[in-house]
């Protein structure tokens, strides 16, 4: 019987084997094609920034008529092979030759500047102190050369990783070159994690099969979220070598921690198996948390003040940097906004609605009209109640892409309105909240009396931020996630906010805006 049971289990394992992502020699051509270009923009870059520095000849002839540095540049030739090797090791250490798995442009964009910056500050070092050796210990270097170098070396680095990282979306999105995974658990968050990566075929990553977190038995069904379950725990290692899986997303916190040690000891290093834990956001320690002593007792305190004193003025100071320039910058297309509202449907260009905001305040939300005068907002109330209470049929959408907040063909959108949701446009006069100190630039999304009214007491732990113009939530899947993710979210945020998070959220923003991602 345990036989008939493991040929069953490797049988299923093979049906989900995918072919291989690309040839062998696809990625280890790409990183050499890489390496390449790379010393050769290193070497341009130098090579330019003097020229454009100084103004002088790069080559000149010898006596024998042999192509040689010229005189002027001959001291920074010196140190040109040294440079470019520093930019290679740079860019390494950042691992911007790592080819597999999710990539974000923004943390692309961060470690690029951070490798181009280091690099930038070594090579200073290296010059002013090597000197080209003996031959140049008394030449002074021209620091605008390497500020340009600099500058060079980063806008040519940014343009290649983004069309690298361009040609790499693209072929993904086409379910090319992506890799093969398995999910352990049924839960919550294994549904959730099938979900994101079939909806976001650019992470790099496709779910082949669910392994049960237990033992494999008739009230078992065949498949999770469209998903073959091919195995127990148990057998996970089996299912490894025959299905060819390259990643393991554990994503059940119930999984026994001696049980997952076991099964990696018996897949072992020679696979090349990559386990990755999937835990659910609050059960997550956050970086607030204080670690006290009792006696002998140690102690870890949870749910701090989200923001200390400092941490409050250096929030409420970008917020008001933010707002300001984005009003001046923005201005036009606010008046444009104005315009086709007006020429849309009678009524005033702006709306006023009560919001909830920090500790349960309520404030007045400014945002563009997007509705018809006098909207009945029953269906509203009805349906964000059922929604927050996480009732079956609040999924507007399907199992593929699904919608949750809001509601599909809602009759009391205008037309343009419908596009200035999509691209989150309506909420530009929100800024004015910003400058007011009613909301933040980055925060949990405002909600609105009556949805506060359903809460549960844990839900209203979001309300202990000001609520933002965009947060973590609307960069992390915005409409395709229920409520209660959504609040997990907005707590995972609060409890471990910085002013790098916000920047790099705020740097998210601008994407999925223009995209119009999960906008309704």
């Amino acid at each position: 019987m345990r036989v008939e049971t493991f040929d069953r289990l490797l049988s299923r394992a093979r049906a989900v084997r995918v072919a291989r992502r690309a040839p062998e020699w696809i990625i280890p051509a790409v990183k050499s094609s890489l390496v390449v270009m790379d010393v050769a923009l290193a070497a341009a870059s130098f090579i330019v920034a003097f020229y454009v520095r100084q103004e002088e000849p790069v080559i000149a002839r010898s006596s024998d008529g042999s192509l040689v540095w010229s005189r002027e540049f001959a001291p920074y030739g010196a140190v040109l092979v040294i440079a470019v090797a520093i930019r290679m090791l740079t860019l390494a250490y950042y691992s911007l030759y790592k080819l597999r798995g999710e990539f974000s442009y923004v943390d692309e964009g961060v470690r690029i500047f951070k490798a181009t910056a280091t690099a930038s500050l070594l090579i200073v070092a290296t010059a002013f102190l090597y000197r080209g050796g003996f031959a140049f210990r008394e030449y002074s270097y021209s620091r605008g050369v390497f500020v340009l170098d600099f500058l060079f070396a980063l806008l040519s680095f940014g343009a290649l990783r983004l069309a690298v990282r361009g040609a790499q979306t693209f072929v993904r999105r086409r379910g090319i070159d992506l890799i093969p995974t398995l999910v352990v658990g049924r839960g919550t968050e294994a549904a959730l994690c099938i979900r994101e990566m079939r909806a976001r075929p650019d992470l790099g990553y496709r779910v082949i099969g669910v392994v049960e977190n237990g033992s494999l038995n008739e009230t078992v069904p065949d498949s999770f979220e469209g998903v073959p379950v091919v195995s127990d725990i148990e057998g996970l290692p089996e299912v490894i070598r025959e299905s060819r899986a390259s990643k393991v997303f554990i994503a059940d916190p119930r999984i026994s921690g001696d049980l997952l040690f076991d099964v990696m000891i018996r897949v072992g290093r020679r696979h090349s198996v990559e386990f990755r834990l999937v835990p659910s956001l609050f059960n997550c320690l956050p970086r607030k948390t204080g670690i006290d002593q009792i006696g002998a007792l140690p102690m870890i305190s949870l749910f701090r003040e989200p923001l200390t004193g400092a941490a409050r003025v250096v929030k409420r100071t970008s917020d008001i940097a933010t707002s300001s320039l984005a009003l001046v910058v923005l201005a036009p297309l606010w008046a444009v906004i104005a315009v086709l509202i007006k020429l849309d449907t009678r009524g005033p260009v702006f709306y006023r609605q009560e919001r909830v905001g920090m500790d349960g305040r309520l404030f007045l939300c400014y945002k563009f009209r997007t509705m018809h005068r006098n909207a009945d907002e029953a269906a509203h109330r009805e349906y964000q109640q059922k929604h927050i209470a996480g009732l079956p049929g609040t999924n507007m959408g399907d199992d593929h892409q699904p919608v949750y907040g809001k509601l599909l063909m809602d009759p009391r959108i205008t037309r343009v309105g419908r596009r200035l949701r999509r691209l989150s446009l309506d909420e530009l006069p929100q800024l004015l909240n910003v400058l007011r100190g009613d909301m933040s630039v980055v925060g949990p999304r405002p909600p609105i009396p009556y949805e506060v009214e359903a809460y549960d007491l844990w839900h209203r732990k979001r309300l202990d931020m000001k609520p933002g113009m965009t947060g973590l939530w609307q960069v992390s899947g915005r409409n395709r996630l229920p409520f209660e993710e959504m609040v997990r979210l907005d707590l995972f945020y609060i409890e471990n906010w910085s002013i790098w998070l916000d920047l790099r959220i705020i740097l998210r923003t601008l994407p999925v805006m223009l995209r119009g991602d999960d906008g309704y």
